[in-house]
């Protein structure tokens, strides 16, 4: 399997990827959301309700699709992030990064030695990818810190120049508080709209890609912002629209 590597190859190439964000535990869901048609998923531990037995079989799931699953860690710590690659992510968020420092932290916690710390211990992804595995994970993992804070924003540039940091991702909700708005997506705002300005004109001078959690209304406009890893719809909204859909509908026919 190489689909890490397959969106690293894309981005380099210019093209947009995009995905859908698992909130709600349990393979069945990602199962159902991978037949149809998006680039990767992603497995939220920090603000979602799976704990890490329920990661893995989410993980499990997208592998049957051969679709990337990307995992957002609860916090930058390498034992989870350590945890997560082993059971099989091809790809770590981790939040609330604050610093250069910070985003190095992740960069080690994911890349085995020399250029890295990670310990080694591929027990789950070593049955589905073999014992070659450690040979690839360092060009195979994609590497993302947020920028979703006032600090990391002011240092955007140092964190997207480091080597191994393969995207950054925009949390629009906890940038906006901290930029003193409401949460939310703020484009209007201008202090919103040069954020985006900033971290995406930083990720076009280091050749990184750059990322964002959104939504169908306002991933085209992230998308000529030049985002090109954009999340559609989460898997809680999507359960949730549609049912008020089909709600609504029979309660015409009453």
């Amino acid at each position: 399997m190489a689909e890490a590597l397959s969106l690293k190859s894309r981005w380099a190439a210019g093209e947009v990827t995009f995905g859908a964000w698992c909130m709600m535990p349990g393979a069945l869901g990602v199962e159902a959301i991978s037949s149809l048609g998006f680039d990767w998923i992603l497995v939220d531990m920090q603000h979602g309700c799976m704990d890490y037995g329920q990661a893995l079989d989410m993980i499990r799931a997208a592998d049957i699709r051969g679709i990337p699953a990307i995992v957002r860690v609860p916090w930058n710590e390498p034992g989870i992030v350590g945890r997560v690659l082993d059971a099989g992510a091809l790809g770590v968020v981790a939040p609330m990064i604050q610093t250069a420092d910070d985003a190095r932290s992740l960069v080690d916690s994911c890349r085995y030695p020399p250029v890295g710390r990670r310990s080694f211990g591929p027990v789950r992804v070593g049955t589905r990818d073999g014992a070659g595995y450690a040979l690839t994970a360092n060009d195979r993992v994609v590497v993302i810190p947020m920028i979703e804070t006032r600090s990391a924003l002011d240092q955007v540039d140092e964190i997207v120049s480091l080597p191994g940091v393969d995207a950054v991702l925009v949390g629009p909700f906890d940038l906006s508080v901290a930029l003193g708005l409401p949460p939310g997506d703020n484009d209007g705002k201008p202090i919103f709209d040069d954020a985006i300005k900033t971290i995406v004109a930083a990720c076009r001078r280091h050749g990184k890609a750059v990322a964002v959690l959104s939504n169908a209304a306002v991933a085209p406009l992230r998308v000529t912002q030049g985002f090109q890893m954009v999340s559609v719809t989460t898997d809680i909204a999507a359960l949730t629209s549609a049912s008020m859909a089909s709600l609504r509908i029979v309660k015409k026919l009453e």
